[in-house]
């Protein structure tokens, strides 16, 4: 009997491989061409040395000094010695472009297209060759907008692995690249092509209780879990908490209420930001958290959000003493500008913090360098992806990044914020914008691996001063590439690093006091 082993790569890619019986990960993984790290092949080395996620397996033979016994109670595993007794979802310590794999692209033909709500719509896609589409609940894909050249945005599963048509949310945004094709041009039956699938936000094996937070949009990823749950035998309980803005932000309740029937020992709730909203329930998600949705610690969580909304909840957590055994988190954008796309893009898949024997718990995404370190790593690729877009931004694109810069300086007051919460959003997609105009994916996710927003959602506040040159350093950076000025551009951006470390630390201090 053969089983299904899910690669995830350091850089979100996920391969999917077929393992026959008696037959080794790494056997499989070979004879499909990917290069998963391997040199002894005789569990001496170590490697080959993976993590997983999710499975049984026999692990078979290997020397001390390849696997310690304690790395193999935390989960960790030989793929050259190991043999799955079931569906296995093993996190591969490279990146798929080093295993020489990419993600893979897929043909499909619009099917269906719903607005559900004032600010949402929903779409559905037929799959060619659906049975070579394989995906883990949670995960996204990049959909390829037609018409728009060959430009993608990025969007999460809506509907679970199983099921024969595959469908999504978007959030619907005047002058969004995808949100204007639905609107004005999309046909039943355009075809359309994604790739992937992608990310490291998925449903592990449950193990415990879980609670699933969603952000918006960020719906759909947990939408996809509850589909794999609702064909589980007698799952643990689950809790879900939808937070919106908007009482016209709700969508897909109906399909909610049907998961309680589906589910044994589901249930949610829908928490509504406006003051003036009908919920019964409103403010934050964190604001309607129960003992019993926590179990002390005992439970798994699953939350897909914008940073502010992950750093809330972490926030939360370590101000109520509890430590959930998993937190896995998906962060997206907010920006809301022309040609580009809102929350509804996943960003930041990243590796779990190694598991170890006395604290096997792990948050996804979370990154343990300092500020500095990490505004370095990103002034670093901006000056290298510098190199690949200067002079080759169209009109439209230098437009686009202008309103970037604008939209981020209109959170700022000189050296005070005026929403501290909307600067770390915008601000982000302004530094992301580059790395998604040069159409490089390996230089994507270097730069969506990167937790400075999450580092800024933590730190920045209201009452916090900041350096009065950042926003005229984006402005400045815009102009250089305006004048197809390569040096000015690299010197704004240097200075720019300075600037923003300047009012992290202040910021850092003033919060230490």
């Amino acid at each position: 009997m053969s089983h299904q082993v899910a690669l995830a790569f350091e850089d979100g890619i996920t391969r999917f491989i077929k393992v026959g019986a008696n037959e080794t990960v790494a056997d499989a993984s070979y004879k499909a061409r990917i290069n998963i790290p391997l040199d002894c092949r005789d569990g001496a080395c170590g490697t080959c040395k993976s993590f997983c996620e999710s499975g049984k397996y026999d692990g078979g033979d290997y020397i001390e000094e390849a696997l310690t016994d304690d790395e193999a109670e935390a989960g960790y595993c030989l793929p050259c010695q190991m043999v799955p007794e079931s569906d296995l979802v093993l996190q591969i310590p490279t990146t798929s472009d080093v295993a020489k794999t990419s993600a893979t692209t897929f043909e499909s033909t619009l099917t269906e297209i719903r607005r559900i709500s004032e600010t949402t719509y929903a779409f559905s896609l037929e799959v060619d060759k659906r049975e070579d589409l394989s995906f883990l609940p949670g995960q996204y894909v990049n959909i390829e907008v037609p018409g728009s050249g060959g430009q993608a945005r990025s969007y999460s599963f809506s509907s679970g692995p199983e099921v024969d048509i595959v469908s999504f949310l978007i959030r619907i945004t005047d002058g969004g690249l995808m949100s204007t094709y639905m609107r004005d041009t999309a046909q039943i039956g355009d075809r359309i092509n994604f790739t992937g699938p992608m990310g490291s936000f998925f449903l592990r094996e449950p193990k415990r209780q879980s609670l699933l937070l969603a952000g918006g949009t960020g719906l759909a990823p947990l939408l996809a879990i509850l589909e794999k749950l609702a064909g589980m035998d007698n799952p643990n309980k689950v809790h879900l908490i939808y937070g919106v803005n908007t009482d016209i932000d709700l969508v897909e309740l109906d399909v909610l209420q049907d998961y309680t029937q589906r589910i044994a020992g589901f249930s949610f709730d829908t928490v509504v930001g406006d003051p003036q909203s009908a919920s019964e329930k409103k403010g934050y998600v964190t604001n309607h958290f129960e003992p019993q949705h926590l179990a002390e610690g005992d439970v798994d969580i699953y939350l897909c959000g914008p940073p502010p909304m992950v750093e809330g909840v972490r926030r939360h957590l370590e101000s109520e003493g509890i430590q959930p055994q998993n937190f896995y988190y998906e962060k997206f954008a907010l920006a809301v500008v022309p040609d580009a796309e809102p929350a509804e893009a996943p960003a930041a898949p990243a590796a779990p913090a190694a598991a170890t024997p006395a604290a096997q718990s792990y948050e996804i995404g979370e990154e343990h360098a300092s500020f500095e370190a990490e505004f370095d790593a990103r002034m670093a690729l901006e000056l290298a992806v510098v190199e690949l877009t200067m002079g080759k931004l169209t009109e439209g694109q230098l437009g686009e990044f202008k309103v970037l810069a604008e939209l981020a300086g209109k959170t700022l007051d000189g050296e005070k914020f005026v929403n501290a919460e909307e600067f770390t959003v915008t601000n982000d997609a302004f530094h992301e914008f580059l790395f998604k105009a040069v159409g490089n994916e390996h230089l994507l996710q270097a730069y969506r691996r990167l937790d400075v927003p999450a580092l800024m959602a933590n730190v920045l506040r209201q009452e916090h001063w900041i350096d009065g040159a950042v926003d005229a350093d984006h402005l400045g950076i815009v102009n250089a590439f305006e004048k197809q000025d390569i040096a000015a551009a690299r010197t704004a951006i240097t200075a720019h690093n300075e600037h923003a470390k300047a009012t992290m630390a202040a910021a850092a201090k003033a919060g230490a006091k």
